[in-house]
């Protein structure tokens, strides 16, 4: 099963890029058979670019998640913590495999009544466009806004 989360474009350029191998989540999804999250880059860029593996997904309190998770968070400590303030525990999903799309989605094309979510969207089975579309890139060109 596939999420569609919506992540900013500085985010998802670490993410692409290798260096931020954590998704940092107050709330995180329930079902367990979530296996793929769709990356879809908020504004100003305001596609589907890519997709990424689930490895694991850690549930702890913001200070315990910062120690196991801070040499490849992506974010700064100030970020982090601010990001988590007032909260008893937060989410980091551990990024495995990533792909980069070599042509991003518009997902108002292909998803009906498309929405940006707060948070996440389920897609029940993964969305069906052309396979041409889903090919690895070799740029992160589509990042820049």
């Amino acid at each position: 099963m596939h999420v569609l989360l919506s992540i900013r474009p500085q985010f998802a350029r670490l993410i692409f890029q290798g260096t931020k191998k954590y998704e940092y989540r107050k709330a995180i999804f329930g079902n367990e058979e979530v296996d793929t999250i769709l990356v879809y880059a908020c504004q100003p860029v305001g596609m589907i670019v890519g997709e990424l593996k689930i490895e694991d997904i850690l549930c702890a309190s913001p200070g315990a998640l910062w120690r196991k998770t801070r040499k490849h968070a992506g974010v700064s400590r100030t970020f982090f913590f601010e990001y988590f303030s007032g909260r008893d525990r937060g989410y980091a999903i551990k990024i495995g495999a990533v792909a980069l799309y070599e042509r991003p989605i518009d997902p108002y094309e292909v998803l009906e009544s498309f929405t940006p979510p707060q948070s996440f969207m389920y897609l029940m089975s993964p969305p069906s466009w052309d396979n041409e579309v889903a090919e690895p890139a070799t740029s992160l060109a589509c990042l820049n806004g």
